[in-house]
C-alpha cells in the first residue's frame, strides 16, 4: 500500500515537471541575464565576507627605495584579485530547483523534488528515473553551464568591476555590473525576480538554520566570558567558604 502510494506521489511529482515544458525544454541553460545575477549575488557576498577584516597590508616589501605604504586589505588589489579568481567556483554550491520559475530556480540547497525523491528512497519506495541514483547530487547541466559562463563574463568585464570596486561601491552592484554594462539595451527582468520561500522549502530552511546556529554560537561565548568575569580572582577566598584550619596535635599524638 505504501510503494503503491509513493509510486503515485512519484508520477504526479514527474508529471508536474514535465509540465512545465517538452523534452526539449528539460535542459534549459541559463540566459545572460540569470548568469550576471548570481555572479553579482556572490561577488557582493564575497566581498561582505573579506570586507570585516582591519588587517594592513606593508607595500614597502619589495621596493628597493623603501617608499612603499602601508594599505587596508579591503581597499587593496590582494582582495579584488583573491575575490574574482574564486567568485566562479562559488557558483558550483547552486542547485536546480526546477519547481521554481524564472531565474529563481537557481539556488543553494537540496531542491523540493529531490527531496521528496530522496525521502522515498529512505522509506523504501523504489524510484525509477533515467538518472542513476548515485549521480542525483551530481551538478546539473545547468549549473555547470553556470560556472562557464561566470569565467567569461568575469575575465570580458574584469575592469567594470575593477571600477566599481575602487569607485562606485556605494552602488547597487547588480545595478552597475548587469543592467549598466553586461545586459545594456537587453532583457533585465531576472535582477527583479525575488524568492520569498514558502513553508519547508529546504532551501530556505537550511539558511536560516545556519543564521540560528551562529547566533547561538554568539551567545554561547558571550555567556562564558560574562560568566568567567564574575569568578573571584583565585588568591581571594570565596564568600561564605572558611579557610581550613591548620591541625592540631596533642602530646598524646607525639608518642
Amino acid at each position: 500500500m505504501a510503494a503503491a502510494a509513493g509510486a503515485a506521489l512519484l508520477m504526479l511529482l514527474m508529471a508536474a515537471a514535465l509540465a512545465r515544458g517538452d523534452d526539449s525544454d528539460w535542459v534549459r541553460l541559463p540566459s545572460k541575464c540569470e548568469v550576471c545575477k548570481y555572479v553579482a549575488v556572490e561577488l557582493k557576498s564575497a566581498f561582505e565576507e573579506t570586507g570585516k577584516t582591519k588587517e594592513v597590508i606593508d607595500t614597502k616589501y619589495g621596493f628597493l627605495d623603501g617608499k612603499g605604504s602601508a594599505v587596508k586589505y579591503t581597499q587593496s588589489d590582494i582582495r579584488l584579485i583573491e575575490v574574482t579568481e574564486n567568485i566562479c567556483k562559488r557558483l558550483l554550491d547552486y542547485n536546480l530547483h526546477k519547481e521554481r520559475s524564472g531565474s529563481n530556480r537557481f539556488a543553494k540547497g537540496m531542491s523540493e523534488t529531490f527531496e521528496t525523491l530522496h525521502n522515498l528512497v529512505h522509506k523504501g519506495v523504489k524510484v525509477v528515473m533515467d538518472i542513476p541514483y548515485e549521480l542525483w547530487n551530481e551538478t546539473s547541466a545547468e549549473v555547470a553551464d553556470l560556472k562557464k559562463q561566470c569565467d567569461v563574463l568575469v575575465e570580458e568585464y574584469e575592469d567594470v568591476i575593477e571600477d566599481w570596486y575602487r569607485h562606485h561601491q556605494t552602488e547597487d552592484l547588480s545595478q552597475f555590473l548587469c543592467a549598466n554594462h553586461v545586459l545594456k539595451g537587453k532583457d533585465t527582468s531576472c535582477l527583479a525576480e525575488k524568492w520569498t520561500g514558502k513553508k519547508g522549502d529546504l532551501a530556505s530552511v537550511g539558511e536560516k538554520q545556519s543564521k540560528k546556529k551562529s547566533g547561538k554560537k554568539k551567545k554561547k561565548g558571550q555567556k562564558e566570558r560574562e560568566g568567567a568575569a564574575s569568578l573571584p580572582d583565585t588568591g581571594e577566598a570565596l564568600e561564605g567558604v572558611q579557610e581550613q584550619a591548620p591541625l592540631t596535635h596533642s602530646p598524646a599524638d607525639e608518642l
